[in-house]
């Protein structure tokens, strides 16, 4: 991990885990029954990297930057397979029209907070221009995704900087992800408690599937299948401000397998039954999407060929079914891993409470879902 003060604050680059809390799959929660990857995260994904930068300074800032690369190589250059669903779009998102008519994703993508989104655009463009080999690039697509964290941030003063943004990228890697408060979910809050960033993963096969969440919705929280909806209204007192169904919820599902753009949005359709099975109930008010992309070597897209044919492989739509069983698993334990690894924040005169896990762990026992 790399640590920087700064004058205003503190500034924290996170590479690695760093929550002492246990993750819900270690209490045995049931989470459907596809294996996890080494990490049980996106970055089981050969090649993914992600890198994130916290934002904290004062009393009143409480926010961040998470990046996420789809390879290892250089993205303008060799493009992936893309595509982005809209759950419900009452949100920012930018990037999306050229992913929807090209099918593809030509960036690292970024998630951060809604006032944020242009300043993100603005680093990703400026790291994408100076790598090697793109002197002459006049056109670049970025792709930045958002949750607004207002509550707990002062969005208003707009903190985000395009250096923390080209850090977060550059300082990307593989294994463990930081999860809860940290990175764009570092100012988030879901179901009433504190969210924040989540992730996990499936094998199918010789194929890893990998899901990153920044959680920051409403609705009627499930674990293990359970109803909590009432936990919150227990600890209302404890809460600050009242129960809010309304928010946003970011959702990446990255694949090594050979899947083209128009089963990528297959895929990325699924990531909102994971979504509702954890009780998300995508309101009014929620900008939720889902951005899927595949970084199969054979597919991706390079910038410039000498040939006019582009040659594929490609999954048949007969063998998705079990990827599209493991996006929503992935994305249902995502989010739980989110707000079990989220710790009670305070931050422009609120506190959000974590989720209380013991009584969560506690009722679960009761009804036999997980083991005494």
């Amino acid at each position: 991990m790399h640590i920087q003060y700064l004058t205003l604050g503190l500034f924290v680059v996170m590479s690695f885990s760093l929550s002492g809390q246990q993750r819900p799959r270690e209490y045995d929660i049931p989470f459907g029954d596809l294996p996890t990857g080494q990490y049980n995260a996106i970055t089981d994904v050969p090649g993914v990297k992600v890198g994130q930068v916290t934002n904290i300074r004062g009393e009143k800032i409480r926010t961040g930057i998470t990046a996420i690369l789809p390879h290892e190589g250089q993205v303008f250059q060799q493009k992936v397979p893309a595509a982005i669903y809209l759950g419900n779009g009452f949100g920012k998102l930018m990037g999306y029209s050229q992913v929807a008519e090209l099918g593809n994703i030509e960036t690292p993508i970024v998630l951060t907070n809604t006032l944020s989104v242009p300043i993100a655009a603005n680093g990703i463009i400026e790291y994408v221009l100076n790598q090697e080999g793109n002197e002459n690039v006049r056109s670049v697509n970025p792709v930045v995704g958002e949750t607004n964290d207002g509550r707990l941030n002062d969005i208003r003063s707009q903190p985000i900087t395009k250096k923390q943004v080209i850090t977060a990228i550059e300082n990307a890697s593989a294994g463990a992800v930081v999860e809860g408060n940290v990175g764009a979910g570092t100012g988030t809050v879901c179901f009433g408690w504190k969210g924040g960033i989540g992730t996990a993963s499936r094998k199918i096969g010789a194929y890893t599937l990998g899901v990153l969440v920044q959680t920051n919705f409403g609705g009627n929280l499930k674990i293990g299948g359970l109803d909590f909806s009432d936990l919150y209204r227990s600890h209302q007192q404890a809460q600050s401000g009242k129960e809010d169904k309304d928010g946003s919820c970011m959702i990446i599902v990255a694949t090594d397998a050979p899947i083209s753009d128009r089963n990528l949005e297959r895929l990325a359709k699924r990531a909102m039954l994971g979504l509702a099975r954890a009780g998300g109930i995508a309101s009014n008010g929620s900008g939720d999407y889902v951005i899927a992309f595949s970084n199969a070597e054979t597919n991706r897209i390079p910038y410039q060929t000498d040939t006019a044919i582009l040659q594929k492989q490609e999954l048949r739509n007969a063998r998705m079914t079990p990827f599209f069983q493991a996006t929503i698993d992935a994305t249902e334990e995502a989010i739980i891993n989110s707000l079990f690894a989220a710790e009670t924040m305070r931050g422009n005169d609120y506190r959000i409470e974590a989720l209380p896990v013991e009584e969560v762990l506690e009722r679960l026992r009761k009804h036999k879902l997980i083991p005494e």
